[in-house]
């Protein structure tokens, strides 16, 4: 075959769309298409969003399916920001597939997907997480009866030398030249600032210090031991099955017994949602929130009392406390006392290293692997928004894998590497024709979608030919 080579030619200024190249698909987002139109997911969440479109004003805007499949994508591609999803939606044909867009229209701008985001209020999002859970009821992938509730940190869209004083406005820094010139230096230089910082108690006190722009975010100290701007995560788990049933974003100094109402109240209006629909219900368990398990962070007497006054058992971790003085307190006795007899039962120790497994899994996959550890919203009515629907893209992960045997497009590509290192495993007990005409068929698999089946084709074309 001869070379071509290139030379400067005129473009031609009309082409028929049928002879624009396409680009071969993804088999995972082509498969899960195909789930939310079985599901009717297109017609939910039009119906949902209707109320926030216009009749004939303007342009048309982003569809609400369009959108959510970007939020979608976010986390199935691992990215954090919507700048992020725009750039790699206009860079692939495969997910231009999945969005349904045709080769000649644009791609949604950042810009759009934000002003779409700020459109639609918070309970359309959470929502389209219960019709995610319903689909997962239906494919027998939620139980709700032993659920499990933990948090993490999502670093804030906020820095900590713009923090302000929460009475006077002043910023750090004008407010370490007023201590200095306090102590008697009229001129204090960036050393004296240090030492006199240094010196002081309480420094990062979010009773005194907030954020400009986003004044819900709290001073916390990461798992890394590094010191951030965050909001806290919490989420609710099925232990059953590992599928997420319930996620707010709250402020980080309210401490994990305090939040926790909260977000239990959460998951029991999503399950009574999931519920009215029949064919789900059939696929819950016929015993709802029976069991609550958590670490220590939430073991207190409020806790344990108020789930024994709803019938709820509870497998609570319970910190080291010395001796406990029980005056008055004879309702939370029984329940510290039950909790503890509980937990030191084989059943106690089973659903503490599960929930170990399934909730440190889920805040993986989420907001490491997934690309929310670090928010880019202001607000925490706006990083919920995301969150639910990207939580909600977890929970089809969990559908994809009873399907494809994979939760991720990366966990596909994973699972078709270890196949066909196995083929070559296998070819290379084969005879020399046989041999030659497999690694041809590898080969032409590998060009055909080379993203997709990513690895060392040299390797096994080596192992296949000895």
């Amino acid at each position: 075959m001869a070379m071509g080579r290139s030379k400067d030619r005129q473009r031609g200024l009309w082409i028929e769309t049928g002879k624009l190249a396409r680009g071969p698909g993804h088999p995972f987002y082509q498969r899960l298409n195909a789930l939310l139109g079985k599901q009717g997911f297109d017609a939910f969440v039009e119906a949902s969003c209707q109320k926030f479109y216009a009749e004939v004003m303007g342009r048309p805007s982003l569809p609400p399916g369009v959108y959510f499949r970007l939020l979608l994508i976010g986390y199935f591609e691992g990215i954090d920001s919507e700048r992020g999803i725009a750039w790699r939606v206009a860079d692939s044909l495969a997910l231009r597939e999945f969005l349904g867009l045709e080769l000649t229209e644009g791609t949604p701008d950042h810009s759009t997907i934000s002003r779409t985001r700020r459109l639609i209020d918070q309970e359309t999002h959470v929502e389209v997480f219960t019709w995610v859970l319903r689909v997962l009821a239906k494919k027998g992938l939620l139980q709700g009866k032993t659920l499990a509730i933990d948090a993490t940190t999502l670093e804030a869209n906020a820095a900590l030398r713009s923090i302000v004083r929460r009475d006077t406005g002043e910023s750090y820094q004008q407010f370490l030249e007023r201590l200095a010139k306090a102590s008697g230096i009229a001129t204090p230089t960036r050393q004296d600032l240090a030492r006199i910082d240094r010196d002081r108690d309480g420094k990062g006190s979010n009773g005194e210090w907030q954020h400009p722009h986003d004044p819900e975010a709290r001073i916390t100290k990461m798992k890394d031991g590094r010191t951030h701007l965050a909001h806290k995560a919490e989420h609710v788990v099925d232990l059953d099955t590992g599928a997420i049933v319930a996620v707010t974003v709250q402020t980080t100094d309210g401490g994990d017994s305090a939040s926790s109402k909260a977000t239990l109240e959460e998951a029991l209006d999503v399950i009574a949602d999931v519920m009215e629909d029949q064919e789900a219900a059939a696929g819950l368990s016929p015993a709802i929130f029976a069991e609550l398990v958590a670490d220590k962070g939430y073991h207190c007497n409020e806790v344990l009392a108020r789930q024994a006054e709803l019938g709820i058992r509870t497998y609570i971790s319970e910190p080291r406390r010395g001796k406990r003085r029980w005056r008055r307190k004879g309702h939370a006795k029984t329940a510290v006392y039950a909790n503890r007899r509980r937990m030191r039962g084989d059943r106690g120790k089973r659903l503490a290293r599960r929930r170990g497994e399934f909730v440190e899994r889920g805040f993986a996959h989420c907001y490491d692997t997934g690309g929310m550890r670090r928010t880019h919203l202001r607000g925490q009515a706006n990083i919920r928004k995301r969150a639910v629907v990207h939580v909600a893209a977890f929970n089809l992960g969990l559908v994809m894998r009873k399907l494809l045997g994979a939760g991720t497009p990366r966990g596909l590509a994973g699972l078709l590497r270890q196949l066909f290192h196995r083929f070559a495993v296998f070819a290379g007990g084969l005879p020399t024709t046989m041999t030659t005409s497999l690694t041809s068929l590898v080969r032409l698999m590998h060009f055909h979608d080379r993203r997709l089946y990513r690895f060392g084709l040299a390797d096994i074309s080596t192992s296949a030919t000895g």
